[in-house]
């Protein structure tokens, strides 16, 4: 079992950066992976990013490609996601998740095991 802790939430405007942390409670080992989510009010749980953890391979969601950068550190066995240019519609609660067992594909949220409570993120226009 792990936790999961999400941090660096916030307001910010338009076109501004923001970086949110998930630090998890024990250390990782393994090819896991951990990924992002986002949930926006009256919406479903997107994909954001995922990041294999023995690899380092990471995927992107296409509608934050070339904005967002997701990374981890194995020392602190925490992963961080790089928020650019943010828009508006990049509103939502975000969410990490790390799956011990990856054999399907990191984009589907059914596929992960543990989730962090989720940090705010809103973006003014």
């Amino acid at each position: 079992q792990v936790q999961l802790v999400e941090s660096g939430g916030g307001l910010v405007q338009a076109g501004g950066s923001l970086r949110v942390s998930c630090a998890a409670s024990r250390r990782i080992l393994g090819n896991y992976v951990m990924g992002w989510f986002r949930q926006a009010p009256g919406k479903e749980r997107e994909f954001v990013a995922a990041i294999r953890w023995s690899s380092g391979t990471t995927y992107y969601a296409d509608s934050v490609k070339g904005r967002f950068t997701m990374s981890r550190d194995n020392t602190k066995s925490t992963v961080y996601l790089q928020m650019n240019n943010l828009k508006p519609e990049d509103t939502a609660v975000y969410y990490c998740a790390v799956d011990f067992a990856p054999s399907g594909t990191v984009e589907r949220s059914y596929n992960y095991d543990y989730w962090g409570q989720g940090t705010q993120v809103t973006v003014s226009s």
